[in-house]
């Protein structure tokens, strides 16, 4: 039966701060990208919101314009009633046949003026919702020449550092498969836990690499001896000693 090798602390300790050294390596690729793939993808969420905005405002003009059309029908059936309620003036019996008649009329001008009301308001809205689509449009061209740069920008920072970063990230993944499992699920941990990515530091003028707290000679002691993994009490990061540090290269 095949025996599992332990792994030496000093080892263990090797391995993670390898890994690290590699990891860094790929942050420092992503900070020189900087905010671009956000600032991108930000802008590319704006476009998307503003051109659903115009386009619902486009339909708001168009219902707009549909009903000022029906209102212009409306007003031309209200002028053939008039007419059509005039000749019948001409043909009436009596007086109250005449009033009646006379008040159609009247009921038909009321709706010709409501009519007209009606479009005058609509136009106004219209006029309204084309200075807020002008506005929209001049946005979204904006950003969008604004996006065009940025991904100029993105594109070439990517197309200079692509190759170097595949590199680097297969070299990671080989990395990874030589740190101890449960150190490896810490480191992990450790690194989401911090912006700058650093889960493995030297102690560095007698404190901590990551968070600066002192770090008391007895402890800075057991971190040189590396008989176990020693992590800063402050922030959980793993201490390593500065001759560790410098005989682990990539």
């Amino acid at each position: 039966m095949a025996t599992v090798k332990e792994f030496s602390v000093e080892e263990k300790l090797s391995s993670v701060l390898r890994l690290q050294k590699i990891d860094s390596k790929l942050d420092g690729i992503q900070v020189l990208k900087g905010e671009l793939p956000i600032e991108v993808k930000d802008l590319e969420d704006e476009i998307a919101g503003l051109n659903t905005r115009l386009h619902h405002i486009e339909d708001e003009v168009a219902g707009m314009q549909d009903f000022i059309t029906s209102k212009r029908n409306a007003i031309k059936e209200s002028e053939a009633l008039i007419k059509k309620y005039e000749k019948q003036q001409d043909n009436v019996k009596n007086s109250r046949e005449f009033e009646a008649i006379t008040k159609e009329v009247e009921m038909q001008q009321l709706e010709i003026k409501l009519s007209e009301k009606h479009i005058k308001d609509a136009n106004e809205e219209i006029r309204d919702k084309g200075r807020v689509l002008e506005n929209a449009r001049k946005a979204i061209a904006d950003k969008e020449t604004n996006l065009k740069h940025k991904k100029g920008e993105l594109e070439k920072i990517v197309a200079e550092t692509e190759k170097e970063e595949n590199a680097i990230r297969k070299e990671s993944e080989e990395a990874r498969t030589k740190v101890e499992p449960r150190l490896l699920a810490a480191y992990e941990k450790i690194r989401t836990n911090y912006r700058n990515g650093l889960a493995v530091v030297t102690v560095s003028r007698d404190a901590c690499g990551g968070c600066f707290n002192a770090i008391p000679p007895q402890r800075q002691a057991e971190i040189r001896q590396r008989k176990k993994i020693i992590v800063c009490e402050h922030c959980g990061r793993i201490l390593v000693d500065n001759d560790l540090e410098a005989s682990v290269t990539i």
